[in-house]
């Protein structure tokens, strides 16, 4: 198997804000989104946030509760031990462990944790000493794309490459929530086609609806899926772009009615069912006899007239090749009679196509 098969219709479930640094509240959100991930049969990743917290803010900074993102990040820190544990409940849950390491030491975590796939975050897609201390794991890498020049895209892009380590970029527009509108959905195609050797997936933050964003991507090729998670409980405001997981169930359930619209034969021309060709079978133009015809003559235009409905073993306009074929009579056909394929020499009498032709129709 291609080891890039590893992001193949993967769902990454990021929990919002480390579960606000509460470890209970961390496994209870592990508990319920991987039931819900398990009813549905999906295949899911649940993915922490590891920042050493003592080098990533700087001392100068650790008590200033007037920063927003700084107070966040110093409530939401996490042991070392509370992070073991809660990979090994996302093991046990039967869903994949994954992380954001947002500084050296953290990789050094991933590492330790044998976390299967590392996560670079928007913010760090071109954070070169970051990047380059992910891809001494040599683990395969989503990246997300928020926000990237596109010189540093194609840079990342080869620096990944140069190193033969899987890489999967995700289209996102890092902003919470974002509308709509502000979704870019387009972007995807550019992606696929600027780097067709990477899988394509995408990192959304939008809010109204949990299908609509689901069916366009799916049919855009889109296999890998990020969500951030979230459950209601002890009067936290859950963010509006976190999933609760009734909202991931019928995130869940877009998907698999996207992949049963989207079918599976992708790669080359699918099977007709047969109640659609029965169907189309219905309006084909038979060929009926303009007057009486003799065995020995050859058919010519002057002979036949098309009309509905196609009865069985006659002829359709689909088989009539005049000034191509010639179609001669080896029985007589009276006119208004339908002219079957038992009637005449033809291209068509051999035994297969001959059988086909008997079979359909009224």
């Amino acid at each position: 198997m291609d080891v890039r098969d590893i992001f193949e219709d993967l769902f990454v479930l990021e929990v919002t804000n480390n579960h606000q640094g509460k470890l209970e509240r961390g496994i209870q959100i592990i508990h319920e989104h991987s039931r819900v991930a398990r009813f549905n049969n999906v295949r899911a990743a649940i993915k922490l946030q590891f920042r050493n917290v003592d080098s990533f803010v700087h001392k100068d900074f650790a008590n200033r509760n007037d920063i927003y993102y700084i107070k966040r990040i110093t409530e939401s820190r996490l042991s070392k031990e509370d992070y073991a544990i809660l990979v090994d409940n996302i093991r046990k849950s039967g869903c994949i462990p994954m992380s954001t390491p947002f500084d050296e030491k953290s990789v050094d975590l991933c590492v330790e944790f044998e976390m299967p796939i590392i996560k670079v975050a928007s913010a760090d897609n071109n954070d070169w000493l970051l990047l380059e201390k992910i891809a001494k794991t040599k683990k395969p890498v989503i990246v997300s794309t928020g926000g990237i020049s596109i010189k540093d895209m194609d840079d990342l892009v080869l620096f990944f490459e140069n190193r033969n380590i899987p890489l999967a970029l995700n289209h996102c527009v890092a902003a919470y929530p974002i509308e709509d509108h502000e979704m870019e959905l387009h972007q995807i195609d550019y992606l696929k086609r600027r780097y067709p050797s990477h899988p394509i997936g995408i990192s959304t933050h939008e809010y109204h609806d949990w299908a609509s964003s689901m069916f366009i991507c799916y049919g855009k090729g889109v296999r890998l899926f990020e969500r951030h998670i979230d459950i209601d409980s002890d009067g936290f405001k859950v963010a509006p772009y976190s999933s609760l997981p009734g909202q991931i169930d019928s995130y869940y359930k877009a998907f698999h009615k996207a992949r049963e619209m989207c079918g599976t034969a992708k790669d080359e021309r699918r099977i007709p069912l047969d109640r659609e060709i029965t169907y189309l079978d219905s309006y084909v133009r038979g060929a009926y006899a303009k007057h009486d015809l003799q065995v020995g003559q050859n058919l010519s235009e002057e002979d036949i007239y098309l009309a509905i409905p196609l009865q069985k073993g006659q002829l359709s306009t689909r088989e009539l090749m005049l000034g191509r074929y010639g179609h001669k009579l080896v029985k007589p056909c009276s006119k208004d009679e339908p002219i079957t394929i038992d009637m005449i020499d033809t291209p068509y009498s051999s035994d297969e196509l001959s059988q086909q032709i008997k079979n359909r129709g009224l």
